[in-house]
């Protein structure tokens, strides 16, 4: 699915200022209220919006400890580890990875210790062969989607343009 350079301004709009109404993402764009809702429904349709809610801070929850634990699972075993992952609340990302391991999880947990009981309730999940977990000392670049989308913009206007210039014929000449 194609992304615009319209479409890319209101997934901007939509990152930068998320509780505002469609009315007025309408009006700031310059386009009909209509126009604006039949996109917002294509993106959410095609996938490339796929959620509305808040970011929520772990932190701020009681669970400043953040690490990346990965899991080694024995041949076989992947969704049977993967559906065990989803009900441990702590673990609030997980991927199928290459490389080394099979799982990458994200944790968050109270400190160290309850990040330990943590590693401990994996590694006793049927067919968890091993973890290795790195803890995060400091975020240096927060979670963010603006800087694609403008990328995305950017390279939709050039494509925009290139058909522009494109589909203008020269002249007839007359012989």
């Amino acid at each position: 699915m194609a992304v615009d350079a319209l479409d890319a301004r209101i997934l901007r709009l939509l990152l930068e200022q998320p509780r505002t109404s469609v009315r007025e993402y309408a009006r700031v764009l310059g386009i009909a209220r209509g126009t604006l809702q039949a996109r917002l429904d294509r993106l959410e349709r095609d996938g490339v919006i796929t959620g509305t809610g808040p970011r929520l801070s772990p932190a701020a929850l009681g669970h400043p400890v953040l690490a990346f634990v990965h899991i080694e699972v024995t041949q076989g075993h992947l969704d049977t580890v993967a559906n065990a992952l989803a009900d441990v609340p702590e673990i609030i990302e997980a991927f199928s990875i290459t490389g080394g391991g099979d799982l990458m999880t994200r944790v968050v947990a109270r400190d160290a210790a309850h990040l330990e009981d943590v590693i401990q309730l994996l590694v006793q999940l049927p067919g968890v062969v091993r973890t290795r977990t790195e803890m995060v000392l400091r975020e240096r670049v927060p979670y963010r989607m603006v800087p694609l989308v403008d990328a995305v913009e950017q390279s939709a206007r050039k494509k925009e343009e290139g058909r522009t210039r494109g589909s203008a014929r020269p002249p007839a000449q007359e012989a």
